[in-house]
């Protein structure tokens, strides 16, 4: 019996790839995927992106053909993630009133968080173009047959009030110059959905990560339930400085966090660099980003309609350096 609209029985989820193509290679060989005229597909699964293929590891322009061709064949959907939106506002002109030159700045962090790739195209000007232009095809979000995809955040009430705009789940080229401005409705969506949610440090404290930026917010959970103090709700791999991990939550952090019910349909994400052994956040939530570029795990959930998330059904692969 059919799962899908397309005749697919199951999908397969997969979580940030940054430029680990070989990796992806053996995982969708893990999963029964073999190459049918160049392209990897599978006889009757389709496997879902969720963004971040771009970025940071050694063979990014071989896995953006490797997931590209898979998307213009049929057998793979993938979602936009924030490098890839990054990667848009980099190279994307900012209007000439603005002192920035770019929509993304050209920071030393910014610089930093894309040279792998840029290096890696350098000597492929028009293909890089080409890539950019199929980020701008990428949907935000996808609501699958029981089940749903964002990079970073299900925000349910910035996603009706994006397809009441729109009609749909794709990004505009207007927007990308909006969202230069944080607080506008561009800003809001593509910080939230690509990024996720964040609560601001006591002024005067910081966190610096494990990849040397200095940070005055800290990463949170859209699924905790009844949260009470920082502790209930950070999802980042830093963890916070123990004599504020405790603090209560104020009234207006409260009212800022996201509850996504137990009752909703499953929803997958990445974007968290996770560690350890995969499993389920919770019944209806998994983070299938477990840090492959960081010789972690390249990670995938082989969805088959159930509505609780079972540890069982996740399957990865190892990455060593060159992959």
């Amino acid at each position: 019996m059919s799962l899908g609209r397309e005749g697919w029985r199951g999908y397969d989820i997969i979580g940030d790839v940054h430029g680990c193509a070989n990796t992806l290679e053996k995982l969708l060989q893990k999963m029964g995927y073999e190459r049918c005229d160049g392209v990897y597909c599978h006889p009757d699964r389709q496997a879902v992106f969720l963004g971040d293929v771009v970025d940071r590891g050694p063979h990014i322009r071989e896995a953006l053909y490797l997931v590209k061709d898979m998307v213009d064949r049929g057998s793979a959907r993938c979602i936009l993630g924030n490098h890839e939106f990054n990667a848009i506002c980099y190279t994307t002109p900012a209007p000439e009133h603005s002192e920035q030159g770019h929509v993304r700045a050209h920071t030393p962090r910014h610089n930093r968080l894309i040279a792998e790739t840029l290096e890696q195209f350098a000597c492929h000007p028009e293909e890089w173009r080409m890539f950019l232009d199929w980020f701008k095809t990428l949907p935000l979000f996808l609501e699958m047959p029981g089940f749903r995809v964002v990079h970073a955040c299900w925000d349910q009430g910035l996603i009706d009030e994006y397809k009441a705009r729109y009609g749909d789940n794709l990004l505009r080229d207007e927007l990308i110059l909006e969202s230069m401005e944080a607080h506008s409705f561009a800003g809001r969506v593509f910080d939230r959905l690509t990024r996720g949610t964040d609560i601001s440090l006591p002024r005067g404290t910081s966190i610096v990560g494990r990849d040397g930026f200095v940070r005055e917010s800290f990463r949170t959970k859209f699924w905790a339930r009844n949260p009470q103090t920082y502790r209930d709700v950070v999802f980042q791999p830093d963890p916070l400085p123990e004599d504020i991990a405790d603090r209560p939550l104020s009234a207006r952090e409260s009212e800022q966090l996201l509850s996504y019910g137990v009752n909703e349909p499953p929803v997958f994400v990445g974007h968290y660099w996770l560690q350890g052994s995969p499993k389920p956040l919770r019944s209806n939530v998994a983070c299938l980003d477990y840090s492959a570029v960081k010789f972690g795990r390249l990670v995938a959930y082989r969805f088959d309609g159930e509505r609780k998330l079972s540890a069982d059904k996740f399957v990865w692969v190892y990455v060593d350096p060159e992959s």
